[in-house]
């Protein structure tokens, strides 16, 4: 038999609130992180710009983080499950360090392969493992027999 989540109004509200947030991040990444890539990434055919290593780190590492929080308390609020955040929290971090080092050994190389880095980058600065974990975590509690 296949369980629901049952989700509160307030329940609902702070998904809200936290999603807008998870936008709003998103909406200001140009004032609020140091990316030189944004721009580099939005036309074809121009050099990589240079950068600043540590800042493009921090700004990385600060969005990923924002990200991460915002993620873990949409994941709270729909499970209330402490074990799957501290789960989620764990991932994250890995999934952090893996994804940072690839992200910043590409970007060292002479020959750097712009389509590797774009998808790196891409899960370092968007919430997209929030989109994964969400539907596996939902599996494994309530359709998993």
């Amino acid at each position: 038999m296949q369980g629901k989540i049952k989700l509160s109004t307030a329940d609902i509200a702070g998904i809200f609130i936290l999603l807008v947030l998870l936008v709003c991040v998103r909406v200001f990444q140009s004032q609020l992180f140091y990316d030189p890539l944004l721009a580099f990434f939005k036309k074809e055919g121009v050099p990589l710009p240079p950068y600043n290593s540590a800042r493009l780190f921090f700004g990385i590492a600060f969005r990923y983080i924002l990200n991460a929080l915002l993620s873990l308390g949409i994941i709270w609020l729909v499970f209330k499950d402490r074990a799957v955040i501290c789960l989620c929290a764990i991932l994250y971090a890995i999934l952090f360090t893996i994804l940072a080092f690839a992200y910043f050994i590409i970007l060292a190389g002479d020959d750097v392969n712009l389509l590797l880095l774009f998808y790196i980058r891409r899960f370092l600065i968007q919430p997209l493992f929030l989109i994964l974990f969400l539907p596996a975590f939902y599996y494994q509690k309530y359709v998993k027999v």
